[in-house]
């Protein structure tokens, strides 16, 4: 990293750590938060302008934060939890404007991923109704089973799919979204 933009990103990110030293400055930290700028007007702390996905990240040894950092900035931490989960962000907001603009929504990996439907399952995006036995688990596994499927679903699972999609994915993205888009477009 020898660019402006990654010295400034050093910068901020020691001088609001507990180490002096960027390797392991880096590990002091966690995303805190996510919004999306549909017009990208904003800029990551490091000064790169026209970011799309702010983030904010938390210190958890002294409680600061850092906002707003793009994703670029944070996959500079090198870790692999955060990437996954910088990731599994873009993808739902994706997802969510997908979602809300009625898009035909397949189940591959244009919008879905193995971790994010794990994601999915662990914060609350499959319901339990009376079609999966009251059991959300159950709608976890029949979408993994029908993404790593290598041939195509048959009508009935697509109707399936596309039944968990509207009746628990999308309250779940609107619950959880709806209020962290900002810009004209939303």
């Amino acid at each position: 990293m020898s660019s402006i933009y990654s010295e400034n990103l050093i910068k901020e990110v020691i001088d609001n750590s507990e180490s002096d030293f960027w390797n392991s400055a880096v590990l002091e930290w966690d995303i805190d938060d996510v919004i999306e700028d549909q017009d990208n007007d904003s800029s990551c702390i490091c000064g790169k302008e026209n970011i799309r996905y702010l983030f904010t990240i938390k210190n958890f040894q002294n409680g600061n934060t850092l906002f707003p950092i793009g994703s670029s900035c944070i996959k500079k931490f090198n870790r692999v939890d955060l990437n996954e989960i910088t990731s599994i962000n873009e993808t739902l907001f994706k997802l969510f404007h997908a979602v809300k603009e009625n898009e035909f929504i397949s189940l591959n990996s244009n919008y879905f991923s193995r971790k994010l439907l794990k994601y999915l399952l662990e914060q609350g995006g499959f319901k339990p109704n009376k079609y999966n036995n009251y059991n959300a688990e159950n709608d976890y596994r029949f979408m993994l089973d029908m993404f790593n499927k290598r041939k195509e679903s048959s009508d009935k699972q697509k109707s399936k799919i596309r039944a968990i999609i509207v009746t628990s994915i999308r309250p779940f993205l609107e619950g959880q979204l709806s209020d962290k888009v900002v810009g004209e477009k939303d």
